[in-house]
């Protein structure tokens, strides 16, 4: 018997990585407290397995009286004195002292040994052994199942749903071994039924008496980044990076990405041949809507990207509060802002910016009631907005303006103006002729009144008196014997008649 049990733990050392010395030193330890629950067993013992041959004694342990004496003291002091439970008001009185191997082990040399191996302890032994095996294999297997996941945090696995209720739903890794996905790391409205195979990033993973308990989640942003990673080569190979990510769980996510390699576009390897890689992510998040988003080191060209797909008209930046206003067209505003502020909270996540939306209309009335201060800054974008001021924004080195697309196209024009100031494309009137144009009081000022008008009209009664009477029109019209005698005749018509007919 003692052979195969140093057979059997080469075989576990080899096999599952256990310790052989951790191993006997369990195995000692069980004997020695099934060696104590013997019948007339000695107060103090202690157990010695050989390493080589698997042969196992017992020794008794005899004590000095002033030694047990002072060990027992030690004890008792680290025990402590008696306490009340709170719940019955009875005396709870500590367990009776017993000094332990370690402490026992610093006095060897002034305690005695006698070998006191039971007759029948073979059986006993043989019991105990394979206990402690066992229940060492099965130590040792989740010691290692700690450490293999323990290093394993944010990365995305792949699990068979086992059960699925109203706290958690349990997913199974590989054989005997299995995750939890609580409710608070589902997404709302997915449904996860026996059998079915999911994939999920590691939360967290903690060492338990039961084992190690691991917690994985559907609803982490480094899930979009690990699926682009498993779908996007680029991205497995460095090419094209993830710069962030800002994602509503089951309704939509934005990434920014960029490119490290000069003729790949970012945007264009994520989104894959017609669109087949993003399709695949699209698909493995039950339908969720992916934004891909170009980065871009200008802050105004990128929070106008974040707030795809909407279109802005201007980005006016704060650097120092780390504040955009962004301007849209008056049919853009409820887009840019999306379902609830989910567009426009998702971009502000995604820039890191925060992010102030405005219609044209109402930002025209807030500037004709407020104003915005401006500063001629070196290094500005020299375009004319809409609302005549110049756009705050950097200028792109080497460039006259600014990162906004509208304003690159200003490059080359001849002129500065988003809008043309009047009709016939040239500069506004004021600056053309250098002169300030009248008010509209000096205008009205200007106008004779109506009195001056009215003073060299005739008045009514003048004008009646120049008019002819009734009776002098009617004696200028022709009586109707006159008119009748002035008509041709109805034979003088027929003879006419006749007489063309004849013509022809």
């Amino acid at each position: 018997m003692t052979k195969e049990i140093v057979e059997a733990v080469g075989v576990l050392e080899r096999e599952k990585g256990i310790s052989a010395d951790r191993l006997m030193a369990a195995l000692e330890d069980a004997l020695l407290s099934a060696y104590k629950k013997t019948q007339d067993a000695a107060k103090y013992a202690r157990v010695e397995v050989d390493r080589s041959s698997g042969d196992f004694r017992v020794y008794e342990l005899i004590l000095p009286p002033d030694l047990e004496e002072q060990l027992l003291d030690e004890v008792e002091e680290e025990a402590g004195e008696p306490t009340v439970d709170p719940e019955t008001g009875e005396m709870v009185y500590p367990e009776p002292p017993e000094i332990d191997q370690e402490r026992l082990m610093q006095y060897r040399d002034q305690i005695e040994e006698r070998d006191a191996t039971p007759d029948d302890f073979g059986r006993i032994a043989a019991q105990t052994a394979k206990q402690v095996i066992l229940q060492r294999i099965r130590e040792a297997e989740r010691d290692n199942v700690f450490q293999e996941y323990e290093d394993r945090l944010g990365e995305l696995i792949t699990g068979i749903v086992q059960q699925s209720d109203s706290r958690y739903t349990l997913v199974q890794l590989r054989e005997r071994v299995e995750a939890l996905l609580p409710r608070g790391e589902q997404v709302h409205g997915e449904r996860y039924d026996h059998g079915q195979r999911i994939k999920a990033i590691i939360t967290d993973v903690s060492s338990q008496a039961k084992g190690p308990s691991i917690i994985v989640s559907r609803r982490s942003p480094e899930l979009i980044r690990a699926l682009f990673e498993l779908e996007v080569p680029e991205i497995a190979d460095g090419l094209v990076e993830i710069e962030n990510v800002a994602r509503e769980p089951g309704y939509r996510s934005k990434i920014a990405v960029v490119s490290h390699a000069s003729g790949v576009d970012p945007v264009g390897a994520c989104v894959g041949p017609r669109g087949s890689r993003v399709r695949m992510v699209v698909s493995e998040l039950r339908g969720e809507k992916i934004d891909i988003i170009p980065f871009n080191e200008e802050p105004a060209r990128f929070v106008a990207k974040a707030l795809s797909p909407a279109r802005v008209r201007e980005v006016l930046v704060d650097d120092e509060a780390k504040q955009a206003t962004v301007i849209v067209p008056d049919d853009q505003l409820s887009l840019a802002i999306g379902k609830d502020g989910l567009n426009a909270r998702l971009a502000a996540r995604l820039t890191g910016w925060r992010v102030d939306i405005r219609s044209e209309t109402e930002f025209a009335e807030e500037e004709a009631e407020m104003g915005y201060q401006e500063e001629e800054v070196s290094g500005r974008c020299a375009a004319i907005l809409a609302n005549g001021k110049r756009c705050p924004n950097a200028s792109l080195p080497g460039s006259r303006y600014c990162g906004l697309p509208a304003h690159q196209e200003l490059e080359g024009t001849g002129s500065d103006y988003l809008v043309p100031p009047d009709d016939d494309g040239g500069e506004p009137a004021e600056e053309r002729s250098g002169e300030e144009q009248p008010s509209a009081d000096e205008l009205v000022e200007e106008q004779p009144s109506l009195e001056e008008v009215l003073e060299g009209e005739p008045s009514p009664e003048e004008l009646l008196e120049n008019e002819p009477s009734a009776d002098e029109v009617l004696e200028e019209q022709p009586s109707v014997e006159e008119v009748v005698d002035e008509q041709p005749g109805a034979g003088e018509l027929v003879a006419e008649e006749a007489q063309e007919g004849e013509q022809r």
